[in-house]
């Protein structure tokens, strides 16, 4: 069973969907105390990170996410969950140098997308729509998934890993990014998957089996 986890941020339903269509049996989680029971772990979510970590604080899932990580059991994070596995954000951050703090399962930071491809008559921040990925390694998440296959972007936020090997697909949008990245049992991707047609139900249905 994959336990999707509710905290009040993001379309929960059609991560669920997504997962019966490949059938895979998912359920939506309310309750930290529920986590143990399931065999896969999917922290989605959409909106700001310091939303993000306040409302994860506030549910009690916290402990409970870091406790599973450590079971070695598969845990996938899509878009914002993505950007909440690493250690801190610039997002909503008081200065550049004070970070707004996250989970710290994956060393590295979420930045803004900032530099001269941005800005008026340029690139659009947040980015937004259909991009492709680089893939890097050939792991378990992409098999049957073409290299430079499109996915679905929603993120005005990007994740910079301090270890750059553990990403496993890059995308460009004015600079090469992580798009997708695995460390151990943790897998994430800044896309949506869930909104990615069948190359994102693929995905999914790789991840079920992991």
């Amino acid at each position: 069973m994959i336990g999707i986890i509710d905290y009040g941020m993001g379309n929960l339903r059609s991560v669920q969907k997504a997962f019966e269509f490949v059938q895979a049996k998912a359920c939506i989680l309310t309750d930290p105390q529920k986590i143990n029971d399931v065999s896969h772990l999917v922290l989605p979510g959409v909106g700001a990170f310091s939303d993000g970590m306040i409302h994860l604080r506030e549910r009690g899932w916290v402990d409970p996410i870091l406790d599973f990580v450590k079971t070695g059991k598969p845990m996938l994070g899509i878009c914002l969950g993505m950007q909440l596995i690493f250690d801190s954000s610039q997002e909503d951050a008081p200065a550049i140098d004070d970070p707004v703090p996250g989970l710290g399962l994956v060393q590295g930071q979420a930045k803004l997308f900032t530099g001269p491809a941005y800005g008026v008559g340029k690139l659009k921040v947040p980015h937004m729509g259909w991009n492709s990925i680089d893939i890097q390694k050939s792991v378990k998440l992409f098999e049957g998934i073409d290299d430079q296959s499109y996915f679905y972007f929603v993120h005005g936020y990007y994740c910079e890993p301090a270890d750059s090997s553990i990403a496993i697909g890059i995308t460009d949008y004015g600079k090469p990014f992580c798009s997708s990245l695995q460390m151990n049992n943790i897998w994430a991707t800044q896309f949506h998957p869930e909104k990615s047609q069948r190359v994102g139900l693929k995905m999914l249905e790789n991840f079920a089996a992991c």
